[in-house]
């Protein structure tokens, strides 16, 4: 699932980033990186950008750099270990 397709209040971890070096290497300045946890707090009306809460720290993307980022929601994961 790509970070685009994830909703206010939803959670999920970091999979990959699936983006140029130089987005990546922007990205990483901002602690966006793979395993960390992050909650979507709000995005424009057409989501054509997207605010994220990364260990306390808001960063807002714009929807083509959320589409190449892939995660997994916290309650997918919850899901797998009751399993």
């Amino acid at each position: 699932m790509r970070l685009s397709q994830l909703q206010k209040g939803e959670r999920a971890i970091i999979k990959a980033i699936l983006a140029s070096p130089e987005l990546k290497q922007r990205l990483y300045s901002f602690g966006v990186i793979r395993g960390e946890e992050l909650e979507v707090r709000g995005h424009s009306l057409a989501k054509q950008t997207i605010e994220i809460d990364i260990d306390g720290t808001l960063i807002a993307l714009r929807r083509d750099e959320a589409d190449k980022i892939d995660v997994e929601k916290i309650e997918d994961i919850a899901t797998k270990v009751v399993s």
